[in-house]
C-alpha cells in the first residue's frame, strides 16, 4: 500500500508538470545543463556593488521607491484640496520614507493646461507644499522634505487643452541623502530597518488641514 501511495504521488506530481515547464526540466536534466540566466548571486552582486561604490545608492532608492508605492497623488481643478484617495496614498509614501530616515525627499508639483504658466506655475509648488505638509503630519522631518520645484502645466501627462486630473498631480522622488553623505546607510540597513520596524508602532498624529485654491487655473 505505502509504495502504491509513493508511486501515485509521484505520478501526479510529473502529471503536473510539462517538458516545457522549467521544474520539469531542472529535474530530468544533467546538474549544470541549463544555463544561468542572471538571477543567481544578483542580491549578493547588487550588495557588493553598492558597498564599493559602483551602485549609486540615490538611484537605487529612487526606482525601489517608485516600484513599492504609489509616488503621484492627483487633484480637483483649480485646488491643492488633499482628498481621501490623495491622503492614503501619502500615508503609504510616508510609511516607506520612515524607514530611511537618512534619505530626502523632492515633491514636484504639476497642474493641466487651463490657465496661464504662470499661473500654474504657482499652482503646481502650491500643491507640492500641500503634499510637504502632510508628510510632515505623519512625522516626516521638513528638513528631508523639499517642495520647491513646479514644472506647472509644461509636463503633462495626458496632452491635451481641456481639464485632466491625471496632469493636476504631485509626483514624490529620492532628492539624496541628508547632509550628502551615502555613507550613512553603508553597512547600516538593517539597524534602519529595526529602528523603524520598532518605532511603526507608534501612531501617526492627525491628518494635516487642507485648503482649497481659487484662482483661474488648472
Amino acid at each position: 500500500m505505502k509504495k502504491l501511495m509513493t508511486a501515485t504521488v509521484a505520478a501526479a506530481l510529473v502529471a503536473g508538470c510539462t517538458p516545457n515547464d522549467p521544474t520539469f526540466s531542472s529535474f530530468f536534466s544533467e546538474a549544470g545543463s541549463q544555463t544561468d540566466q542572471g538571477d543567481f548571486g544578483n542580491a549578493s552582486m547588487n550588495n557588493m556593488m553598492v558597498q564599493t561604490g559602483q551602485q549609486d545608492y540615490t538611484i537605487n532608492l529612487a526606482r525601489r521607491f517608485a516600484s513599492e508605492v504609489n509616488s503621484t497623488v492627483n487633484f480637483a481643478f483649480n485646488s491643492t484640496v488633499l482628498d481621501a484617495s490623495a491622503r492614503a496614498t501619502l500615508m503609504r509614501q510616508a510609511d516607506w520614507i520612515r524607514q530611511f530616515p537618512e534619505v530626502r525627499f523632492r515633491v514636484y508639483g504639476h497642474t493641466d493646461l487651463v490657465g496661464s504658466n504662470a499661473y500654474n506655475r504657482n499652482l503646481g509648488l502650491r500643491r507640492a507644499q500641500a503634499v510637504v505638509a502632510f508628510l510632515s503630519s505623519q512625522g516626516i522631518s521638513r528638513s528631508r522634505l523639499e517642495a520647491v520645484a513646479s514644472f506647472g502645466e509644461t509636463r503633462p501627462v495626458v496632452v491635451t487643452e481641456s481639464r485632466e486630473r491625471r496632469n493636476r498631480r504631485t509626483v514624490t522622488e529620492v532628492s539624496g541623502f541628508v547632509d550628502n553623505d551615502p555613507i550613512l546607510l553603508n553597512g547600516k540597513y538593517a539597524q534602519v530597518i529595526f529602528r523603524e520596524y520598532v518605532a511603526s508602532a507608534v501612531p501617526p498624529s492627525s491628518l494635516a488641514g487642507t485648503q482649497i485654491e481659487t484662482g483661474a487655473g488648472g
